[in-house]
């Protein structure tokens, strides 16, 4: 219920929730799982738009770690993360530092068996890369930088 009244607040009045309740920067892990050419996305029950899968992490948590948790937790689905080291997105304004993983499902995964495993997401569903809808700002950041990466040939 509190995810539903957070989801109705402002943008910004969201954020200072946040800020009051963590340290100055948030840490958070997102998961690009790519399968096909697609890509997998998440619709929060607390946001509007799409996002990847990924949340904070916890206390003394790696970012590594924390990506495959948050992808068991809230789709099911069990990730071999791409070797190499994560992007990372800094959004100073909104104090915020994201570790952003490239992954695939681990073998023996059936795509078609992926659903939402968390009261927190709302829906789930496959996109491919070119034809991606709108998406929630850390999220569109985050896959920027990915893009940019793969340009530079990292």
């Amino acid at each position: 219920m509190a995810l539903h009244v957070l989801r109705r607040l402002p943008e910004g009045i969201r954020q200072r929730i946040v800020r009051l309740v963590k340290p100055a920067y948030t840490l958070g892990a997102m998961v690009f799982i790519e399968h096909e050419g697609q890509v997998l996305l998440v619709k929060p029950s607390y946001r509007w738009k799409w996002g990847m899968p990924g949340g904070l992490l916890d206390r003394r948590e790696r970012p590594a770690e924390a990506a495959r948790r948050e992808a068991l937790e809230e789709v099911g689905a069990v990730i071999e993360l791409d070797p190499g080291d994560p992007i990372v997105v800094v959004e100073s304004v909104l104090q915020r530092i994201d570790f952003v993983f490239r992954a695939r499902l681990a073998d023996g995964v059936d795509p078609a068996s992926i659903h939402p495993t968390s009261t927190e997401i709302e829906q789930l569903r496959w996109f491919a890369i070119a034809e991606l809808p709108e998406m929630q700002p850390e999220a569109s950041q985050a896959v920027r930088a990915l893009l940019a990466a793969d340009q530079q040939g990292r």
